[in-house]
């Protein structure tokens, strides 16, 4: 139970930082909803390709 506790200050700072969450909506959420409003803890996707950043770069070379 204690390794739980001592969790709480970094999800509860997450869920502030992250999501703009005041303290008494992260106190109401249930760990679903906490997990599901910050999204996938992986990435999905996979960055750009050096040659597609390339391709961008001649097309628009001010940035």
């Amino acid at each position: 139970m204690s390794e739980f506790r001592s969790g709480l200050p970094p999800l509860a700072a997450l869920a502030a930082q992250a999501l703009g969450w005041p303290p008494e909506a992260f106190w109401r959420a249930t760990p679903a909803e906490l997990a599901t409003a910050l999204g996938p803890v992986t990435p999905t996707a996979q960055g750009m390709a050096r040659g597609d950043l390339e391709s961008m770069m001649e097309r628009d070379p001010d940035g």
